[in-house]
C-alpha cells in the first residue's frame, strides 16, 4: 500500500507547526528570567510567583472560572434536552424553527452576538455583571453542547431504552438509568467543549459585562495593549495546561468505558 507522499508530509507538518510552534514559544518564555520576553535571559519561575501577588490576574481567573463551570454546566443540561427532543421527538411543529433557532450562534457572528445580547439585557433593565456574562456564554455555548449530544442520542438504539421501560422504567426512569450513562462520554465532552469556549470568550465578555465581572481574556487584552508581560506568558500556560488536562482527562474516561463495554461484550 502507497504511503503519505513527501509533500503530504510536509504539509501536514507545516500546518502543525503553524498552528503549535506559537503555543510552545509562549510556554517556553513563560520560565525566561528577563522582563523583555524577546530576549531569553534564563530559566526561571519567578513569573508564577509574580501571578500569584497580582490580584487582578487572579480576579480575573476567579470570574473565568466561575462563569466557565456554570455556563457549562447551564448549557449542557440544555443541550441535552435540546438534543432528545430533536431525537426522539420527531417532525413536531416548529421544529424547523427550534432547530434554526438552536444552531443560529455556529454562525452568526460574535459581535452580532453580543450587541444582541447586550441589548436584551439593557431592554430588561438588568443591570451587566457576573450573571449576565454566565447567561450570554451559555446562550452562545448551547448550540455546541446540542451538536456533540445529538450526534451521539442519533446512533444510540433505542431498543435498550425499551427493554427498560418493557421491565417497568417510566420514561424519565429508563433516560436516567440507561441512555444516560450511555451517553455520558458526549456530554462529558460537550461540557467540556462549553468549558473552553467560555474560558476562550472575548467579544461576547466585552459586551455583556460590567464593573467586577472582568475575565480573563479582557484582563489578558487590556494589559497586551500596553506591551505582553511575562505574567500574561505564565497564566496563558496555566490556561492551555487545565485545557489539556481535561481533554486527556475526558480521553482517558472515553477509552476506560470502551475497555469495559469490549470485556462485556466479550
Amino acid at each position: 500500500m502507497k504511503g503519505p507522499s513527501t509533500f503530504n508530509r510536509v504539509s501536514v507538518v507545516a500546518g502543525l507547526a503553524f498552528l503549535y510552534l506559537p503555543i510552545l514559544l509562549l510556554v517556553i518564555y513563560s520560565f525566561n528570567a528577563s522582563r523583555l520576553v524577546t530576549v531569553w535571559g534564563g530559566f526561571s519561575t519567578k513569573w508564577y510567583g509574580a501571578l500569584l501577588r497580582d490580584q487582578q490576574l487572579l480576579d480575573a481567573i476567579g470570574v473565568t472560572l466561575r462563569v466557565g463551570l456554570i455556563s457549562a454546566t447551564l448549557a449542557t443540561v440544555l443541550g441535552v434536552l435540546a438534543a432528545v427532543a430533536l431525537v426522539r421527538s420527531g417532525r413536531f411543529k416548529g421544529r424547523l424553527l427550534f432547530s434554526g433557532m438552536i444552531f443560529a450562534p455556529l454562525v452568526m457572528p460574535e459581535v452580532v452576538l453580543g450587541l444582541s445580547l447586550l441589548l436584551l439585557f439593557v431592554a430588561f433593565g438588568l443591570p451587566r455583571g457576573f450573571w449576565t456574562v454566565t447567561v450570554s456564554h451559555a446562550t452562545v455555548t448551547l448550540c455546541y453542547a446540542t451538536v456533540v449530544i445529538q450526534a451521539r442520542l442519533v446512533s444510540f438504539d433505542k431498543a435498550l431504552e425499551e427493554a427498560a421501560r418493557d421491565l417497568g422504567c417510566t420514561p424519565v426512569q429508563a433516560f436516567f438509568a440507561v441512555t444516560l450513562p450511555n451517553i455520558a462520554p458526549a456530554v462529558a465532552a460537550a461540557w467540556m467543549l462549553a468549558f473552553t469556549l467560555s474560558l476562550d470568550d472575548l467579544v461576547i465578555a466585552s459586551f455583556t459585562s460590567g464593573p467586577g465581572a472582568t475575565t480573563l481574556p479582557m484582563r489578558i487584552y487590556s494589559q497586551v495593549r500596553l506591551g505582553v508581560s511575562p505574567e500574561i506568558n505564565a497564566v496563558s500556560t496555566l490556561l492551555i495546561g487545565l485545557v489539556a488536562t481535561g481533554v486527556i482527562g475526558v480521553y482517558l474516561v472515553q477509552q476506560r468505558r470502551a475497555r469495559v463495554a469490549d470485556l462485556g461484550a466479550a
